[in-house]
């Protein structure tokens, strides 16, 4: 079981690389603008005590939330629709790191970076969050990603 959730973590990592982008985990808060811009996409910003949560609503009709902390860092992303987004974009630097974790069939976890990333659902229902555990702001919790 765990090694066909692994092998369709690599085949949703693939089929990935061929969707549109969306902004990059670990990048400031400007990577939100710049491609709302470039995809042509909606944006909802809603503000909370502990961060913003930047909503991007893709053409496909996926929407891309970015967590962004005080500072104006993007610390966590998600995301919820027919496609995946680019997780090479999503991901930034970290994406690497993923990719090799799900090629070694490792759980994330184990990556030295904190890198934490969670996937599912069917054709035309995905849904997922990626998040750097060291990048959380104080008091939010991992559960607070959705």
């Amino acid at each position: 079981m765990r090694m066909k959730f692994w092998a369709g973590g690599l085949a949703l990592t693939l089929f990935a690389l061929c969707t549109p982008a969306a902004a990059t985990l670990g990048e400031d808060a400007d990577s939100v603008r710049t491609d709302r811009a470039r995809l042509q996409a909606g944006l909802e910003i809603r503000d909370a005590a502990k961060f913003a949560v930047h909503r991007l609503l893709l053409p496909s009709g996926t929407t891309v939330s970015e967590y962004v902390s005080p500072a104006g860092m993007v610390f966590a992303v998600s995301w919820q629709g027919p496609e995946i987004p680019d997780l090479q974009q999503v991901l930034g630097r970290y994406f690497a790191a993923y990719v090799e974790a799900v090629k070694n069939r490792n759980a994330p976890s184990a990556d030295p970076s904190g890198l934490m990333v969670q996937t599912g659902g069917h054709m035309r229902a995905y849904f997922g969050r990626a998040y750097v555990a060291g990048m959380l702001p104080r008091g939010v919790l991992a559960e607070e990603i959705e």
